[in-house]
């Protein structure tokens, strides 16, 4: 079974915002692949690393989501212990499925995530905030 995390996207309002922040935040940290940190190591870190996956929601639906290639303790300027999530540069755009608030991230089991929308899906061509509509009405 594969193991997944999900993450608010904070301030996000897309995908284009979303890759806009995480491609200044690679030229600030100097890394060749996009990262998120976070206070918390995973537990469950090797399970994860086999094959799972960041799952962003933004405004409330699963948006997109990208492949964790690396998690690494690390130390933050102000000597606090955290948490580094490599990722995979590409954003996969997923079904978008309602998710209430939460704090940090959570883990999500394979058979809970969204499924990956694919340029064949009814509604793969609308904007992103009439897509979350009709799925919300259940018409997508």
């Amino acid at each position: 079974m594969t193991l997944h995390l999900m993450k608010l996207a904070v301030g996000i309002d897309d995908l284009e915002a979303l890759s806009i922040r995480q491609r200044q935040l690679r030229r600030h940290g100097g890394r060749p692949n996009p990262f998120h940190i976070t206070r918390m190591m995973p537990r469950r870190a090797s399970e994860i690393l086999s094959g799972g996956s960041l799952y962003w929601v933004i405004k409330g639906h699963f948006a997109c989501r990208q492949g964790i290639v690396g998690i690494e303790r690390v130390t933050l300027d102000d000597g606090r212990a955290a948490c580094r999530l490599d990722l995979d540069p590409t954003l996969i755009p997923v079904r978008a499925l309602a998710r209430r608030p939460f704090q940090g991230w959570r883990y999500l089991a394979g058979e809970d995530a969204p499924k990956d929308m694919s340029s064949d899906d009814q509604g793969a061509r609308l904007p992103a905030e009439l897509r979350v509509s009709l799925s919300d009405l259940g018409l997508l």
